[in-house]
């Protein structure tokens, strides 16, 4: 018992000196002020409009000459195929003797032909060149150099051009306000949508289109341009009936068909309404110029008389022949 009394009263004196010290410690020590440190978030992934094979892959319509000198004169399985696609090995006909080396990249390319159109005054537009893949060598000889099919939006063929691939820098996604399908005239650049990549006729968001906007009318990659067209002109398949036509009449005539008290009937001879017959086109004699947003697009590339363009928002289809103005 009295063992325990005494170690009791150790234990209570050791506690005692030791709060003493530390009160004493800390009464000596100056009080340094909290600093907190912000944390820094992440910093976002920068999006871009266009990606991948809508950048590389876009094509382009260009006055300039194209360079002929390099293509695709061989691949490994050419006995089996006749097409080639990602991580085919082909051979091109440049090597040592043309600078040529390891890790070298290539956009393949493919010459379509003279583009020109009835949407546009400025006559010939240029050569269309499609933009098929991108290759990266992996052995140089002295003549020929062996790559790899690195992408391909496209099959590739035996013939095919290669040239030294561009740097391309899409314009950055940015929130847009909502697209205003009564919009006014902004007074600068008009032209026309004259192709669509793959020839296609009814376009929608993200497809690849041309238009005859270039570097001579000084329009930049990242313009952002509004597609219109005149109210009345908007049917590819029905000519100029346009937005008065109605699915009821099958687009069967230019007047309006309805009932027996119909703006048509109400007009017939013998009854008490006096006059001619209203059509869709005499209902639309007087008015003035109203024309219809139809869409929105960004540029990506641009050449001489011709720019390379994506289709960023629609409110219908679009296409060609679309008139386009730079916002």
């Amino acid at each position: 018992m009295r063992f325990q009394i005494v170690c009791k009263r150790v234990t209570a004196s050791v506690f005692a000196a030791v709060t003493v010290f530390a009160t004493v410690g800390l009464a000596q020590q100056p009080q340094r002020p909290v600093v907190l440190t912000p944390i820094t978030p992440p910093t976002a992934r920068t999006m871009r409009v266009a990606e991948r094979n809508n950048l590389y892959c876009a094509g382009y319509v260009q006055t300039s000459p194209i360079d002929t000198s390099r293509k695709i004169v061989g691949a490994v399985e050419e006995q089996e195929t006749f097409l080639y696609s990602q991580n085919n090995f082909v051979y091109i006909n440049a090597g040592a003797n043309k600078g040529v080396q390891v890790g070298d990249m290539f956009s393949v390319v493919r010459p379509r032909g003279q583009v020109k159109s009835h949407w546009t005054r400025k006559g010939s537009l240029g050569f269309y060149t499609e933009e098929v893949g991108a290759l990266e060598v992996v052995r140089v000889k002295p003549e020929v150099s062996v790559a790899r099919v690195k992408t391909s939006c496209s099959d590739i063929l035996l013939g095919d051009l290669v040239q030294p691939t561009q740097v391309r820098v899409a314009p950055d996604y940015r929130q847009r306000p909502a697209m205003d399908l009564f919009g006014d005239p902004s007074g600068k650049a008009v032209g026309r949508l004259i192709m669509a990549r793959d020839n296609v006729d009814l376009i929608s968001r993200d497809f690849i289109v041309y238009i005859d906007l270039g570097a001579e009318d000084n329009v930049q990659v990242g313009d952002y341009l509004t597609v219109f067209r005149r109210l009345g002109k908007g049917n590819p398949f029905f000519g100029d009936w346009g937005e008065s036509a109605s699915a009821r009449d099958s687009f069967d005539s230019f007047e309006y068909r309805g009932g027996r008290f119909s703006n048509q009937t109400g007009r017939k001879k013998g009854e008490t309404a006096k006059g001619k017959v209203v059509t869709t086109a005499a209902a639309k004699e007087d008015r003035p110029y109203i024309r219809k947003v139809v869409g929105e697009m960004v540029i990506l590339n641009v050449k001489e008389r011709v720019a390379t363009a994506l289709v960023t928002r629609t409110a219908q289809e679009i296409h060609t022949g679309d008139w386009v103005e730079v916002q």
